[in-house]
């Protein structure tokens, strides 16, 4: 069986910076062990599946996977995936993905780059003494929680996120869930990293799905629904972001850096 694949940085405006997926196009989903298999073989932070929505609610149907299990939401993979949709020959303006946990997710041409819309997912105060101790950080200004396995840790600086460096094997040890570190920033007006050792991904470069729990919450400390935001991992991506009532509206750009063939015996 002969797959499609391309690998796509997302939020990137070059190659090799922003936050590289897998985007593979079926014809029909194959068993979960082998989507599985192949998202491990690609050895990125995810590999998106999709192929055309017959219930006419979407263009597509839509589905991630990190090389160790199937994730609620990816917001770079919905990028890449709407990139390799809208740069292939198509003259849509838009191109709509069913999730099976995220609802209905759109991908606009906006520019040179795209604008993803996910839902935004505001979280509230809350201690989290292990996260804190696993990260090794002392700046801390207010810890944060939604369900659904996302940890915000704001710090009083720039320099304080850039300087985290965890300890991920206790940092593992706390579940499968972000480890959201952020502040207000000198490079942009957010600046945040985010670990997640728990689900297979010891840092993430560039996560769509944690500015959709932050985005809510900086909006509300910055007094603005649109500002800037750079995620300060070694390869480095920069997003816009915008609240629109109950959406997130992130912008960026995508480079695709390889195409070819998976070969699925």
């Amino acid at each position: 069986m002969r797959i499609p694949f391309s690998q796509i940085d997302a939020f990137a405006t070059t190659p090799f910076t922003g936050n590289p997926a897998a985007v593979m196009p079926l014809s029909a989903w194959l068993p979960d062990d082998v989507l599985q298999r192949i998202a491990a073989e690609n050895n990125l932070s995810e590999t998106a599946f999709l192929l055309p929505d017959a219930t006419g609610e979407a263009d597509f149907e839509l589905r991630w996977f990190t090389p160790d299990h199937e994730v609620r939401l990816c917001g770079h993979a919905t990028l890449a995936s709407g990139h390799f949709v809208l740069s292939s020959g198509s003259d849509a303006s838009q191109v709509r993905f069913r999730t099976r946990r995220a609802g209905v997710l759109t991908v606009t041409r906006d520019g040179s780059g795209y604008a993803l819309a996910l839902p935004a997912w505001k979280p509230d105060p809350k201690p989290l003494p292990q996260v804190v101790a696993a990260l090794g950080v002392t700046d801390v200004v207010e810890t944060l929680w939604r369900e659904g396995g996302y940890g915000v840790i704001v710090l009083g600086s720039e320099a304080a996120v850039r300087a985290v460096q965890p300890d991920l094997r206790a940092l593992a040890k706390t579940g499968d869930h972000q480890a959201i570190v952020t502040a207000r920033g000198d490079t942009a007006q957010v600046v945040t990293r985010m670990f997640a050792p728990g689900a297979g991904v010891d840092e993430d470069p560039v996560t769509g799905s944690a500015h959709a729990v932050i985005v809510p919450y900086w909006a509300e400390k910055l007094g603005t629904d649109r500002f800037t935001a750079f995620q300060a991992s070694r390869r480095g991506g920069a997003l816009t972001c915008t609240l629109e009532g109950n959406r997130v509206v992130l912008g960026g750009g995508c480079v695709t850096v390889i195409e070819g063939t998976f070969l699925l015996p």
